[in-house]
C-alpha cells in the first residue's frame, strides 16, 4: 500500500469513528478569547464551516495556512459577521504571492462588543463613562506549495483582550498542511482529486486579565490599631487557555467539466474545550466564460454533536472577471444558531 493510501486510510477511519456517534459536550467555559473559534469567511460558513482541505483564498489565513501555498494572485479581502445585542466581527487580510517564495500573508480578527453607559445606584442616568470591550487577533502567516501535491502553512499571531479597564494578552501560532491524491481525479489538474486537509489552531499561551479595577485599598487586620488600613492590593486572576482546535478533513468533487463544478467536503474536529464533532459542506460552482463565477453553497456544523448550537448554512458567491486579469468576490452566508437565532456573513474580496 502506498503512503497516499495509508494516509487517506486513517484520515477517513478518524473521520468516520467521530460520527458513530453523538457526543456529549464537555469542558465547556473553559477557554479565553472564544472569538478564535466562531469561523470567519463566507465561503466557509456557508459550507457549514468543512474548509480545512479545499480552502485556498485569503481565509486560508484563518482555516488553514497551507491553503495560501495554492493561490496565483495577490489579495485583499474583508468579511463582516454581524453577532447580536451590536457585537460585530470582522476579519480583513491581505496576501502577496511571491513566484518562488511562496505566499505571505497579514490579517485582523476582531470582535468589538460595542459600549454601553456606565450607571449605578447613586447615578442611574449615568456616571459619563461607558463601558467596552474588544477581542483582537494579529496575525503574519505564510503558505508555500513544495509540489502540486503537497503545501504547508504557519501563522503567528498576536492575541488581545479588553474589557473595560482590564486587559489580557497572549502568542499563538497556527500549522497546516493539504495533500492532493489522485483519488476520484477528473484530470492532471493539482486538486481535482480528493484532498486531504490538516491543521492546528491557537497553540500558544495563556490569557490572564489585569487592570487597575483589580487595585484595591484593604485593611488587613481591622480588628487592631495601627497603620494596617489602606494597604495597597491587588486581586490575582486565573489563567486561562486558547480554544485550541485540531482539524482533519477530505474533500472531493463528484462531478467536474469544463463549466460545472461540485464539491464535497468533510471535518472531524477536535477542540479543547467540546466534544469531538464533524462539519458538512458542498458547493456548486457554475462558471460563465469572460464573465466569472456562480457559486451555491450549504453544510451542516457540529454533525452528530449533542447539544450543539449550530446546524444548517447556506451561501452563495459570486466571482467577477476584470480587465487585467483582475477578479472581485462576493461571498454570503446565512448560519442557523439555536440561541442566537440566524448569523449572516458578507464578504468582499480583490484579486490582482
Amino acid at each position: 500500500m502506498t503512503n497516499s493510501k495509508i494516509l487517506l486510510t486513517i484520515c477517513l477511519l478518524l473521520i468516520f469513528s467521530i460520527s458513530n456517534y453523538a457526543q456529549k459536550p464537555f469542558r465547556v467555559a473553559t477557554t479565553a478569547a472564544n472569538f478564535l473559534e466562531i469561523g470567519y469567511g463566507s465561503a466557509a460558513t456557508g459550507m457549514g464551516d468543512a474548509h480545512v482541505s479545499n480552502v485556498r483564498g485569503l481565509s486560508s489565513i484563518y482555516w488553514n495556512p497551507a491553503g495560501l501555498g495554492y493561490m496565483e494572485k495577490n489579495e485583499v479581502s474583508i468579511s463582516v459577521q454581524p453577532w447580536f445585542v451590536n457585537i460585530n466581527t470582522s476579519m480583513t487580510g491581505l496576501a502577496y504571492v511571491h513566484p518562488s517564495l511562496g505566499t505571505f500573508a497579514v490579517g485582523v480578527l476582531i470582535m468589538d462588543f460595542g459600549k454601553e453607559e456606565v450607571t449605578t445606584v447613586d447615578l442611574p442616568n449615568g456616571t459619563g463613562e461607558n463601558f467596552d470591550g474588544f477581542d483582537l487577533a494579529l496575525s503574519v502567516s505564510y503558505g508555500k506549495k513544495l509540489a502540486d501535491w503537497f503545501a504547508f502553512g504557519a501563522t503567528a499571531k498576536y492575541i488581545t483582550s479588553k474589557i473595560w479597564h482590564e486587559t489580557a494578552s497572549a502568542m499563538a501560532i497556527d500549522l497546516g498542511a493539504i495533500v492532493n491524491t489522485n483519488f476520484f481525479t477528473w484530470s492532471d489538474i493539482p486538486g481535482d482529486g480528493l484532498n486531504i486537509g490538516m491543521s492546528i489552531s491557537n497553540y500558544g499561551t495563556r490569557l490572564s486579565y489585569n487592570g487597575i479595577d483589580l487595585k484595591q485599598s484593604v485593611d488587613i487586620l481591622p480588628d487592631e490599631d495601627g497603620n494596617f488600613a489602606n494597604v495597597p492590593s491587588r486581586f490575582e486572576l486565573d489563567e486561562w487557555e486558547l480554544p485550541l482546535i485540531f482539524r482533519l478533513g477530505v474533500s472531493f468533487h463528484p462531478y467536474i467539466d469544463e463549466i460545472h463544478k461540485i464539491t464535497v467536503a468533510v471535518d472531524a474536529l477536535h477542540p479543547n474545550n467540546n466534544s469531538e464533532s464533524v462539519n458538512l459542506g458542498a458547493e456548486y460552482s457554475l462558471k460563465i466564460p469572460t464573465y466569472g463565477s456562480v457559486f451555491l453553497r450549504g453544510g451542516y456544523k457540529g454533525f452528530l454533536l449533542d447539544e450543539s448550537e449550530y446546524g444548517l448554512s447556506l451561501g452563495v458567491g459570486f466571482m467577477i472577471d476584470l480587465f487585467g486579469n483582475n477578479t472581485v468576490k462576493f461571498d454570503y452566508s446565512y448560519r442557523e444558531h439555536k440561541t442566537l437565532g440566524g448569523i449572516y456573513s458578507y464578504s468582499l474580496g480583490y484579486q490582482f
